[in-house]
């Protein structure tokens, strides 16, 4: 059972502080273990859904705008957006989530089922594993044979050393719902300028406004990353920046280009 400060273990390793490292790996901590961070496991959904609906949605609001529609046509393909894209990014996500689950524990069934029917195949496996990991065969052997005295963990370990797969304990529901709440709560900052002009009677450059909204968002989402990553937050954050201006850039540009047609 890990015992040390997994925080103050991770901040020494930001500042590659060696001594630090030795002290926390060496004390004897009184206090319980700390659990293992789980506010990562929807981080992805979060960003994901959050990066595609307010990049999907400026699109509509900056295609249009380029195309010279109205504010209230701007607004009506802006909501079914958030409304038609939220949904499908969810189902996608729940779909997707599950279906990778439902692989891994098939997988580990067939793992444990040759564990108990053939485990000498399995031992032979895993010597030729660790073998090929540059480690004599003798070594291996002795590895393989402290393993497979704990079945659960000797699946486990064929999980990720033969099959390259981790345990998963994110939920398909929650992943979908995450993804949903997050495209929907960043989707509707671009069309905001656009509802507080024509709700509200509020006179503003509602473009404008967009621009600088959906900018300054991306590059929360970008930094809103290094919370599990430990990356450089401006890096990052420029990062999202730069790609989600990209991507609104190229559909002002074809609504632009296209607006002879409407």
């Amino acid at each position: 059972m890990i015992t040390r400060n997994l925080e103050k273990a991770r901040e020494a390793f930001e500042h590659k502080d060696i001594k630090e490292t030795i002290k926390i790996h060496s004390s004897k901590s009184l206090e319980p273990p700390e659990p293992h961070m789980t506010s990562g496991t929807y981080i992805k959904s979060a960003i994901y859904g959050g990066l595609d609906g307010i990049i999907t949605t400026f699109a509509v609001v900056a295609g249009a705008a380029g195309a010279s529609l109205s504010s209230g046509v701007v607004l009506i393909l802006g909501f079914a957006n958030l409304i038609g894209d939220g949904i499908s990014m969810a189902v996608g996500d729940y779909l997707s989530t599950k279906s990778e689950q439902e692989y891994h524990k098939k997988e580990r069934k067939r793992e444990e089922w040759e564990v108990e029917n053939y485990p000498e195949g399995e031992h032979k496996e895993m010597v030729e594993l660790y073998m090929d990991k540059g480690y004599t065969k003798e070594e291996s052997e002795k590895v393989v044979a402290i393993m497979e005295k704990n079945k659960k963990a000797f699946v486990d370990l064929m999980m990720v050393e033969e099959l390259g797969i981790l345990q998963d304990e994110e939920s398909p529901i929650k992943n979908a719902l995450v993804t949903f709440g997050s495209f929907i709560l960043f989707g509707f900052i671009p069309l905001l300028a656009f509802v507080l002009a024509i709700f509200f009677g509020i006179v503003l450059n509602m473009l404008l406004v967009a621009i600088i909204l959906t900018a300054l968002t991306l590059f929360a989402l970008g930094a809103l990353k290094t919370y599990v990553t430990g990356k450089n937050w401006f890096l990052s954050g420029l990062e999202m920046l730069v790609v989600g201006g990209i991507a609104s850039g190229a559909a002002y540009l074809i609504g632009y280009a296209l607006q002879g047609l409407v």
